[in-house]
């Protein structure tokens, strides 16, 4: 009963691909326990998702216990990089009796199980279990540790459970449009990195994101660096751009010539990766945002702060506390407008809202195919 009762209520959400006709999705989408479960098999658990720095994982013989997104789809993973200097992402779970063999990062020359003593090579596959001489059909491909898809960009390690689309269809259009960039130099800056707790379901955090039709109005001080009339706008198969023209006296890129954009002032190039992935690129280098669900009404956005080079901007001086919480603030309160009865769907605006309207194309493209 409870399935049919749950079928029933979990509409197939149609945004229509003609954004002048298009509504945006309904409140039951941000507001209802079943599509945000929905969510994590239809959507995240074949996205491509942040794990670490590249660096993280150089050194040979290394392991790096994690889970795929936290406490939202907390699937039990490893890093392991071999002899070699092979990376791989491998489960991280027994395959005898299920405990999770790393606990913690560092050097390993195999990966143990510290229940029974079995033991994996760090390629995933069987080494050895003592007191299993007498098991028939022993050891087979079940016995080894599954692989999961890993690649990584910029410095970035990625990896996917069941990707839906390639890493390198995913990434090309920032590689395209960027690949000029010192990109394998940036270097991490954790006193300006920060996460933040939201309290509004994570898709509302990426619709806003991902337009600047609000910009004159919630953001004062990025609406007096950027011209908001030069703003624009693209759309790729699993990503799309927003592209900012700085005012004179802002920092801007020294374009090469083969840039499509040569000629033009570029304050920022804001690239979100479909579902949850933000790479906001600046003069001085890289803020990496990560949008991971935590309920259907909390959402934790990290930000981490790469610098290039001999930057001449410190990105900490950057007003990232103020831009943030001013999201924050307006995010939230559409989460509680989202409870009212007088609100169901809305309309885009036809040439602001096209990222949005691409986002939720994507969005409900996968989760109407798990209905």
């Amino acid at each position: 009963m409870f399935i049919l009762v749950k079928r029933l209520f979990m509409k197939a959400i149609h945004i229509d691909p003609d954004i002048r006709k298009a509504q945006t999705p309904p409140t039951d989408f941000y507001t209802s326990a079943e599509y945000f479960q929905t969510s994590k098999s239809a959507v995240f658990a074949s996205s491509w998702q942040y794990v670490c720095d590249v660096n993280t994982l150089s050194a040979p013989q290394t392991v790096y216990p994690f889970e795929f997104l936290d406490s939202f789809l907390p699937e039990p993973l490893l890093m392991s990089t071999d002899q070699q200097g092979q990376t791989r992402c491998l489960s991280n779970v027994c395959t005898h009796r299920g405990k999770i063999l790393v606990e913690q990062a560092g050097k390993s020359r195999q990966i143990s199980c510290g229940y029974h003593g079995r033991c994996f090579r760090l390629d995933g596959s069987f080494k050895s279990m003592p007191c299993f001489e007498q098991v028939e059909d022993f050891p087979t491909e079940k016995d080894n540790l599954q692989t999961y898809s890993t690649d990584h960009f910029a410095g970035l390690q990625f990896c996917s459970l069941n990707p839906a689309f390639s890493f390198k269809e995913w990434i090309q259009p920032v590689q395209d449009r960027l690949g000029w960039l010192p990109l394998d130099q940036l270097k991490f800056v954790e006193s300006a990195s920060k996460d933040y707790e939201v309290q509004a379901h994570w898709a509302l955090y990426c619709d806003n994101y991902l337009e600047g039709f609000h910009i004159p109005f919630v953001h004062p001080a990025l609406n007096n660096a950027i011209e908001f009339d030069e703003y624009f706008y693209e759309t790729f198969p699993f990503a799309n751009l927003q592209v900012g023209i700085a005012k004179e006296g802002e920092p801007a890129f020294d374009l090469p010539r083969d840039s499509p954009d040569y000629g033009k002032r570029i304050y920022a190039y804001y690239f979100f990766m479909y579902p949850n992935i933000m790479l906001n690129f600046y003069p001085w280098g890289l803020s990496l945002n990560l949008v991971k669900p935590i309920s259907k009404e909390k959402t934790r956005v990290e930000f981490k702060t790469y610098v290039f080079p001999e930057v001449a901007l410190d990105p900490a001086n950057h007003a990232l506390d103020e831009t943030e919480l001013e999201d924050e603030a307006v995010v939230e309160s559409v989460q509680k407008g989202l409870k009212g009865t007088a609100y169901t769907r809305g309309r885009y605006a036809p040439e602001m809202e096209i990222n949005v309207h691409h986002f939720h194309r994507l969005l409900f493209d996968q989760i109407n195919q798990n209905l």
